[in-house]
């Protein structure tokens, strides 16, 4: 238990870093018996982080809009059955390909898995603390034609999308003609990586 008096305890929790206290508090005197003030500090720090780091993860997966939350991709079923390469797969899941700025296809029958992947991708960047957001095509196409009616719904909705890192777009298929003007529109949008937008939904299914 820490020896944190009142007055500190509340200039700690007016700063915001009330997880920080917390983590002094938690300690275990048993267990930090004999530890210098420093580790004693540094355990307090690590503890802190660790929940600030999950609390942003958390909060990136629920923003980023996943079709499937639970997807995953170190849990993926019949990888090699469905014809899916699984050290592909675990390249995939570092999320270095953001990095480079290239593009992730999956191909495939419907019902083969592609929008679980889709997610799972977007999933894995957020782990990485990666903003990501999943989309169906026919959805984002929906939302550029209500942004063209609207003063400067055009400005706002490619900043919106180009605020993402990694977008996920899915059933490219069923979309109309026009939603090659809308991909290309958020490709030339001036917000760094989103000039090269990750495409999650492609690679050659069995």
């Amino acid at each position: 238990m820490s020896r944190i008096d009142i007055e500190t305890k509340r200039k700690l929790r007016e700063m915001g870093v009330t997880t920080l206290l917390d983590a002094f508090d938690a300690q275990d005197d048993t267990l930090t018996l004999g530890l210098a003030f420093e580790e004693k500090i540094k355990l307090a720090v690590d503890d802190a982080h660790s929940v600030f780091t999950q609390t942003k993860v958390e909060g990136l997966i629920r923003r980023a809009n996943l079709r499937y939350p639970n997807a995953d991709l170190r849990r993926l079923d019949l990888v090699e059955e469905r014809g899916l390469d699984r050290s592909m797969i675990a390249g995939l899941g570092t999320c270095s390909f953001i990095d480079r700025q290239q593009n992730v296809v999956f191909q495939g029958f419907t019902g083969s898995g592609k929008s679980y992947l889709g997610c799972a991708l977007a999933k894995a960047a957020c782990l990485h603390r990666v903003r990501a957001h999943y989309i169906r095509m026919p959805e984002l196409e929906e939302a550029w034609q209500l942004a063209r009616d609207k003063p400067a719904g055009t400005t706002k909705f490619l900043n919106k999308y180009a605020a993402f890192t990694l977008l996920v777009i899915d059933d490219l298929c069923e979309a109309s003609h026009k939603s090659s003007n809308v991909q290309q529109k958020i490709m030339r949008s001036s917000h760094g990586v989103a000039r090269h937008p990750c495409t999650s939904s492609e690679f050659n299914f069995a």
